[in-house]
């Protein structure tokens, strides 16, 4: 073989090398996504979902640019064979090995879900429900489940008191009752055995710690620090009998939350929650109470009020009173000023 012949074999090989090299170097380690340069897309594989079914995900959402390219490396990495349900956040750096590699591992992303300022269980099921692969009607038939509420040890009205609103880190594919479980270990770790000992020294249960504090936090949701006096204000009328008369469950009742002035008549409104025309606690909370409000029953101001209105000066504070007669004064204080911006309703 001819010195030129040798040369010429050496110089097409390197070049086929260097070829193939630049090839697998580009198809596994560049960036083969079209996503624009601040935008991550979320994944969801559902359970059984097909290698095919993935990758026309990624092709209708325009994620990948070669598809090529994509197949040939989760082909090399065995991924058809290896779907993993769940959800994964695909970054718009990220390479044809990357994604396959995450997916193959099944090294998901979790949800971040938020919820608070939830009056309704219908509510809770709409934030809750379209986050998840279950869905609002599997989480409807969870949380109106009798013998699953009663494993938490609430009924299927009480139990909406498990959810402590927060934000919480929790994986798409999680299953409804999976999901109820991971409530219940936080509502768990609020009820330390020292809130234990606080409700029971003012002669509540947990459950009705929470229904309490709902009401609370309605009557003062702008200003959480006078929590505690409201509290005491609403214990001071439990134990002595006397009927809570709570505007925020007439609301409630009614259903309509915008009402800025309760009528006399809407005030026998016929429901069980209206605690008008009910001595005690509801029969269940009338919104998600957050931890401030709770802690503001069990660490509750104590005084010797049993009434109480909006200031007249409509600051968000209450003007507390003893006595009947010093809260009509009060009251028609603050009735006065309500005329004066005709404010009827």
């Amino acid at each position: 073989m001819s010195r030129n012949l040798k040369v010429g074999i050496f110089i097409t090989l390197a070049v086929l090398t260097t070829t193939f090299t630049f090839y697998f170097w580009q198809i596994f380690k560049t960036p083969n996504l079209q996503l624009e340069a601040d935008r991550s897309f979320a994944l969801l594989i559902p359970e059984n979902a097909t290698y095919e079914s993935v990758v026309d995900t990624l092709k209708k959402n325009q994620v990948i640019n070669d598809e090529i390219s994509f197949r040939f490396v989760a082909k090399l990495l065995k991924y058809p064979e290896r779907v993993k349900a769940g959800r994964y956040l695909i970054k718009p750096d990220a390479t044809n090995y990357t994604v396959v590699q995450k997916l193959r591992e099944g090294n998901q992303d979790a949800v971040r879900l938020t919820f608070n300022n939830i009056r309704l269980k219908s509510e809770l099921i709409g934030r809750i429900g379209p986050r998840f692969e279950f869905g609002e009607q599997k989480f409807r038939e969870a949380l109106g489940d009798p013998a699953l509420a009663q494993k938490y040890g609430f009924d299927t009205t009480t139990i909406v008191s498990m959810f402590l609103p927060n934000t919480y880190d929790i994986y798409w594919n999680v299953s409804p009752e999976r999901f109820l479980d991971r409530m219940h270990s936080e509502y768990q770790k609020f009820w330390t055995d020292e809130r234990k000992a606080k409700a029971k020294a003012i002669n509540l249960t947990p459950e009705e710690v929470s229904i309490l504090a709902s009401i609370v936090e309605e009557e003062q949701a702008r200003k959480p620090d006078e929590r505690p006096r409201v509290a005491g204000m609403y214990i001071n009328r439990l134990q002595a009998g006397m009927p809570l008369q709570a505007d925020p469950t007439v609301k409630f009742a009614l259903g309509d939350f915008a009402i800025k002035r309760i009528l006399t008549a809407q005030l026998m409104t016929p429901s069980p929650y209206n605690t008008y025309r009910n001595t005690g606690l509801p029969p269940g909370p009338i919104r998600l109470a957050d931890q401030v409000s709770l802690d503001a029953v069990l660490n509750y101001e104590k005084h010797d009020y049993t009434y109480m209105c909006a200031k007249a000066d409509l600051s968000g504070y209450h003007a507390f009173a003893e006595n009947y007669a010093d809260h009509l004064a009060n009251a028609r204080l603050y009735q006065a000023e309500l005329n004066r911006l005709q404010i009827m309703r």
